[in-house]
């Protein structure tokens, strides 16, 4: 934006918009309203709001932040994503010639609470992908950007819900594989459902949660189990399913999906996800303690047996600790014996 001090603070923007700011240090620095679909009173306040943000220096480079916001039209707080990023080309431009400012910009997505957290990443990355479109369309923002602007609640919030309603009680063979790293090959399905799986996959991984040696060895060896990986064929009106897998533990949670998608809020099938994640990785972190134990007492490793038969996930479970207790002689005897009862 510019740094005159004639044009005053300006531009904010609603549930889709940008405004470009220049990176305050102090409060000499301008906002400039480019897109939004707010109302005139509600964009005001939301300006004030970011521009609040930039004075304090709170709004990092390309990093999202959540905070409730409230506004007169509707009269209620409402969640606000906001994201400052700049254009790499002229960052680039600025850097090498020291008298031109590279514009910085802030997009702020609105919606009815603050849940918009659960999808922090995802938001972050279509700002990612905002940054590339406006480097390619530098002489056309308003064509370019707009239409992308507008569609972020779809295609950034809703792939979940999408794929609940999609595949409906096949969902646990969905969330089995994304457990379990087994590979999943989709066929004959239009750009965006592909999409939708492949982010309901990696939202559905313990990416990040396990350790990453252990996520790589699982990886390799579910690709190596070549008749393992699962085929969706999305020819139909239903997709059908090829290779899958499924247990009680993932069952459940498709229970708890499908019960949700009657009230259709996406921000609920991400929490049911969330909690989905959170269950099993409580029960590796149990499953390691127990194996822990039975490394020197027999009795815990009857424990140990009755934990991988009872909680519904002992064929990914047992994978998981196999591989993380690779290189731990005691441990792998223990996991060795435990495969051995749970194939009688």
């Amino acid at each position: 934006g510019s740094r005159s001090a004639q044009q005053g603070a300006a531009g904010g923007d609603g549930s889709a918009g940008g405004a470009a700011a220049h990176t305050p240090s102090t409060e000499d620095f301008s906002l400039s309203l480019l897109d939004t679909n707010l109302p005139a009173e509600a964009e005001t306040e939301l300006r004030s709001f970011i521009a609040k943000r930039l004075t304090k220096g709170a709004l990092f480079e390309g990093m999202g932040n959540v905070a409730s916001v409230g506004l007169s039209i509707p009269e209620v707080k409402v969640g606000c994503y906001y994201c400052r990023f700049q254009q790499e080309s002229l960052l680039e431009m600025a850097a090498l010639e020291s008298d031109i400012n590279a514009p910085e910009y802030v997009v702020c997505f609105l919606g009815g609470s603050e849940k918009e957290d659960t999808f922090r990443l995802e938001l972050d990355k279509y700002i990612q992908n905002l940054k590339i479109n406006l480097d390619l369309e530098q002489k056309n923002l308003e064509a370019c950007v707009s239409p992308y602007l507008r569609s972020w609640f779809e295609d950034a919030i809703c792939p979940i819900q999408r794929v609940v309603q999609l595949f409906q009680d096949k969902l646990a063979s969905l969330l089995h594989a994304a457990l379990s790293y087994t590979p999943v090959e989709v066929k004959n399905a239009d750009e965006r459902t592909e999409k939708d799986i492949g982010r309901f996959l990696a939202a559905a991984s313990l990416q990040g949660l396990v350790q990453e040696g252990t996520m790589t060895s699982l990886c390799i060896a579910m690709t190596e189990e070549q008749h393992k990986s699962m085929v969706i064929d999305c020819s139909g009106p239903q997709p059908q399913l090829h290779n899958a897998g499924s247990n009680r533990f993932c069952e459940d949670w498709m229970q708890a999906f499908v019960n949700g998608a009657e009230g259709g809020n996406p921000f609920l099938f991400r929490q049911i996800l969330e909690n989905f994640k959170l269950k099993a990785i409580q029960d590796i972190n149990n499953l390691k303690r127990f194996i822990r134990q039975a490394e020197m007492n027999h009795y815990a490793l009857f424990k140990c047996f009755l934990f991988l038969k009872n909680c519904g996930s002992g064929d990914i479970l047992l994978k998981i600790v196999k591989v993380e207790h690779a290189e731990m002689p005691e441990a792998r005897n223990v996991v060795t014996v435990l495969e051995e009862f749970m194939r009688e």
